[in-house]
Parts: C-alpha cells; sequence; structure tokens
C-alpha cells in the first residue's frame, strides 16, 4: 500500500480554500474512487485523468485507486484539479518522487493527449496558497502571466503532463519560469472624448461630480440627447486603480473566464452596459452550484451602466439594492455562499416616457402608461442614487452650444485633484472617494454647522427627504467642497446636493 500527498484549492467567490488531495493505491477490486463531495465535472476527471496518464508514457496502477480530497464536506467542482490528481495517483504508484509534492500546488486541465490547459481563477487560488503557506505552484503555462500577479511563490508553467513528471523526477528544467514583470502595465486605448457630446451643460457637471465622488447617476431624457455618450465617458473620468484595485478587479476577471494572456492585468476601472434582456442572474450572478460573478461584480471599481433603465424588469433593478449599500454580492446556492465584491458606479439612463417623443409636447401615452413606465425605478432604488439630471432636447441643446466643450482631460484633472483630497481627509478611516464615508461619520465627526444643513432638516421635516437621502446629500456636498477646493461643504453646496436629487421626473 502505499499513500501520496499534493494540493489544489476550491474557489468560492474570489475566496479560496486549499484542498489537500491524498491518494491510496493498494489492493482491492481494480477501481478508481473519488471522494470529498465532487461535482459532475470533478467527478469526470478521473477518466481524463487516466486517458493523460497513458498518452504520456505512464500506466495507470492496475489496483484499487481511492482519491480522497479534504476538507471532505466542503464542495469542489471543475476541471482544475486534473493536474494535482494525476501527480498523487503517480506518486502513490511510485512511478514518480513525491519528495516535491508537499508544499507544492497543481492547477490545470488535463487533456486527452496530456496537455494542460488553462482554468479559471489562477489569480485567486494563488492567493489563497500563498495565505495557506503553500511554497510552490504549478500552473498551464497560458496561465502565467495571470499567475505572475502574485508574489511570494516559487512559480512554474507546465505545457504537459509530461513537463511535470519531469520535474518532479529532478529535471527543473521542463518547466517553465514566469514571464519578466514589466515596470508598467500596457497603457489601455484612448477611450471617447468628453468633447463629443454636444451642450448638455448640466449633465456633464453631474458626471464631473459623480467622477470625483463615486456617485451614481439617473439621466432622464428623450432619445438622442447623448444619455449614452455621456455614460460612455464617464470611465475616462476615472482614476487608473491602485495596485490592490488592479489585483482585486483581476481575481474577479479571472474568475469570469475574461483575462487573455495579453492583458493579465486590469489596471483600468471596467466599463459594463446592459441589454433590457438581462437576467437576474447575469445582472448579480448565478448559476447552478456555486454562483458565478455577475455584471455587478465585472464592474467592480469601474462604471455599471444600464441603458433604457425604464425597461428593465422592476425585480431585475431591485436586485441591486442591496450591492449599492454593501459594495458586495452575496449569493446563497446549493453548495455554500459565494462573495463577490461590486463597488461600482451605476449609471441609469431612461427616457421620460414609452413613446419617448424629442419633445414633451407630442407626447402621446395616457398617464397610466407613463406611470406604469417610471415606475419600474421604484422608490427604494432611486433614494440610492445621488444625482438624478434631466436632459435637454436636441434642438434647445443645439441652440445653447456657443462655446467649445470641454475635453476629457481639462475636466479628468479637476476630478483627480477632488480624489485627491477626499483620499487624504478619509485615509485614516480607510475610505477613498466620499460615496464610501458612512452617514454617521457624517454626521458625528465631520457634522456640518447647523446653518449649513438647514435645508436638508426643513426637507426632512417636510417628509421630502429620507435619512438615507440625507446622508447621501452631505456626501455630495462634500465633492462639492472638494471640486470647489474649500475645508467643507457651505450652504450653497448642501442645497446643490439636494437640487440634484429633486430632479427625479421630467
Amino acid at each position: 500500500m502505499a499513500l501520496a500527498r499534493a494540493w489544489s484549492v476550491a474557489l468560492f467567490g474570489v475566496d479560496g480554500v486549499p484542498v489537500e488531495i491524498e491518494a491510496d493505491v493498494g489492493v482491492g477490486t481494480v477501481r478508481t474512487q473519488l471522494l470529498g463531495l465532487p461535482d459532475a465535472a470533478l467527478h469526470e476527471s478521473k477518466d481524463r485523468v487516466k486517458a493523460a496518464v497513458r498518452n504520456s508514457n505512464h500506466s495507470w496502477p492496475t489496483q484499487r485507486v481511492t482519491l480522497g480530497l479534504s476538507p471532505a464536506t466542503l464542495p469542489k467542482g471543475g476541471s482544475s484539479y486534473d493536474l494535482a490528481l494525476a501527480c498523487v495517483v503517480l506518486a502513490a504508484a511510485q512511478a514518480v518522487p513525491a519528495e516535491r509534492l508537499p508544499g507544492t500546488v497543481l492547477i490545470g486541465e488535463l487533456a486527452l493527449d496530456g496537455r494542460v490547459r488553462s482554468v479559471r481563477g489562477v489569480l485567486p487560488a494563488l492567493m489563497a496558497a500563498r495565505r495557506a503557506g503553500l511554497e510552490r505552484a504549478i500552473v498551464p503555462a497560458a496561465c502565467l502571466p495571470e499567475a505572475s500577479l502574485v508574489e511570494g511563490l516559487a512559480l512554474h508553467g507546465a505545457a504537459t503532463l509530461s513537463d511535470v513528471i519531469g520535474w518532479l523526477n529532478g529535471d527543473d528544467a521542463s518547466l517553465v519560469g514566469p514571464p519578466a514583470q514589466g515596470t508598467q502595465p500596457p497603457a489601455a486605448p484612448p477611450g471617447p472624448d468628453l468633447s463629443d457630446v454636444v451642450g448638455q451643460p448640466e449633465a456633464r457637471w453631474a458626471l464631473e461630480v459623480a467622477a470625483a465622488g463615486g456617485h451614481h447617476v439617473l439621466l432622464t431624457g428623450p432619445p438622442g440627447s447623448g444619455k449614452t455618450m455621456l455614460a460612455e465617458r464617464l470611465v475616462s473620468l476615472l482614476p487608473p486603480l491602485s495596485a490592490d484595485e488592479a489585483i482585486g478587479v483581476t481575481a474577479i476577471h479571472s474568475v469570469a473566464g475574461l483575462l487573455t494572456p495579453e492583458t493579465p492585468l486590469v489596471a483600468t476601472p471596467p466599463f459594463v452596459s446592459l441589454h433590457a434582456a438581462t437576467s437576474t442572474a447575469a445582472l448579480v450572478g448565478g448559476g447552478t452550484g456555486l454562483a458565478k460573478p455577475g455584471a455587478v461584480s465585472r464592474a467592480h471599481r469601474g462604471v455599471l451602466f444600464i441603458d433604457e433603465a425604464c425597461e428593465f424588469g422592476a425585480r431585475n433593478l431591485d436586485s441591486l439594492r442591496t450591492c449599492l449599500e454593501d459594495g458586495e454580492v452575496r449569493i446563497a446556492r446549493r453548495d455554500g455562499i459565494a462573495r463577490y465584491p461590486a463597488r461600482f458606479q451605476l449609471v441609469l439612463a431612461t427616457n421620460p416616457c414609452p413613446c419617448a417623443p424629442p419633445k414633451d409636447i407630442d407626447c402621446i401615452c395616457v398617464p397610466t402608461a407613463k406611470r406604469r413606465y417610471q415606475v419600474k425605478l421604484s422608490g427604494p432604488l432611486l433614494d440610492r442614487v445621488d444625482l438624478r439630471v434631466i436632459m435637454r432636447p436636441l434642438t434647445a441643446m443645439m441652440a445653447a452650444e456657443v462655446s467649445e466643450p470641454e475635453p476629457t482631460a481639462v475636466v479628468r484633472a479637476r476630478v483627480l485633484k477632488a480624489r485627491t483630497r477626499a483620499r487624504d481627509r478619509w485615509a485614516a478611516h480607510g475610505w477613498r472617494t466620499n460615496a464610501e464615508v458612512p452617514g454617521p461619520a457624517l454626521r458625528r465627526e465631520f457634522r456640518l454647522p447647523r446653518q449649513a444643513t438647514t435645508v436638508l432638516d426643513r426637507a426632512l421635516a417636510l417628509g421630502a427627504l429620507t435619512g438615507r437621502g440625507a446622508d447621501r446629500c452631505l456626501r455630495v456636498a462634500w465633492t462639492l467642497a472638494d471640486l470647489a477646493e474649500t475645508d467643507q461643504p457651505t450652504a450653497d453646496h448642501v442645497a446643490a446636493a439636494l437640487e440634484f436629487r429633486e430632479r427625479r421626473r421630467p
């Protein structure tokens, strides 16, 4: 009887759990048994691994093979365990030495001919392996650019199972080393410029405020007034991701299978645009077994744009409410709870009514149809949107254009300066933007003078504003103060923030 051990990683969301894989080769009925709550894809790995071993010029043991994946009560799925299963069986059968397996995590899917195929989630898996104290990692050669983002591990890439077997036999040259790290990530291609948007001074100003403070925006206006153009240009106003933010965003994109060897690191804020046919599972995440990341997680630290928002189902839109508050999504499924970060800026765009004429006087919608259309944006959802802007019709927009619109570079410079002021102010508390500051902190530690908040007190007394709305007005007021380069908001800043929230309907 022989026993060998190796390591792999099970992913739950972007959190990884090291899995110890044991192989016992001994007497008994010739069969291969896999224990440890494997799903269908993992259960099929027995046949894939057998074929890969045979086609790599090695023999599968002609004895009873028992494979155990521990923790045994943890559901496990996917094909990323193939490489570890093959190596641990060969080591237990004494076909290869087992001295190098302890402390080594092996990740990769095996083709029937022994090729090591790339898998999703390599980055978060290696981060979990590093936290668990594992020293080395062997991953598919195609995943080396992504894997090299994790420091503190001796990293190797394998193209075939034979390469890994050669390494286990002591041939270090059989595996590929990590690529040389560049000093800077590749520059993102220039996006569309803000100067392309003609007119719309109120909407342009709201976009600048949103970028400076990380606030959510609702754009309401007739078709062709520039709602989509403005939303697409918001990303260009945002600062590049910090090192920690880039790793967090890249981990999500790795689990979603969106990374490529050419761009292994997501260094710029992502932009995700949705169509009205998007399901709730595609929006917030879902799937059988353990949930996969949805659009809200793919937009983490970036912009989520929902065009024609009133065409979406009310249930889909209301599913955004929790992640807008918490900055993460928690999805419960049969196999456990997956947690995905989802701190994004939401941009909603909608027409004022179903017929959406260029001018309001041409609207043919009956009041009930108009109300049924607008009620898709529920009160609780709108209460979480800081800036609500009504877009001008095309005719008025063209007539109002008297000067050259500001390009993205000019506006972005003001945004970066305001973001720097906010970051320095909140650094001791761990907040990056004004939109992340909790309401209690704004009302206690950073309480404004009574004369500055009189207009909010009046709105609360009249029932025109909720407590959440008051907190969001204070956050916008701090952003307006940062753009004006003042130490704290004045009464005018608070009044301007409240005016943004009152622009709900055209």
